[in-house]
């Protein structure tokens, strides 16, 4: 499973890199996904919503076994 979202997430990937941040998969649990929002992704007032509208919206697309993503 881990393989799989990391893969989803090199999809995403590049959009946020051209917006100067990036984001890291840390673990996978029961279709929990934790991840982390580095540059300037980490600090952004938006970065709730880059989280629960662009990135655990597109992996439950991809993967519908992803129940939720959480920012650590």
């Amino acid at each position: 499973m881990k393989e799989k979202v990391e893969a989803t997430l090199e999809q995403i990937r590049p959009y946020l890199i051209a917006d100067g941040g990036d984001v890291e998969l840390v673990d996978v649990s029961d279709g929990v996904v934790s991840v982390r929002l580095v540059g300037a992704c980490g600090g952004c007032p938006m970065s709730t919503q880059t989280l629960k509208y662009g990135i655990e919206r597109f992996l439950k697309e991809q993967l519908p076994e992803v129940k939720e993503v959480l920012a650590v």
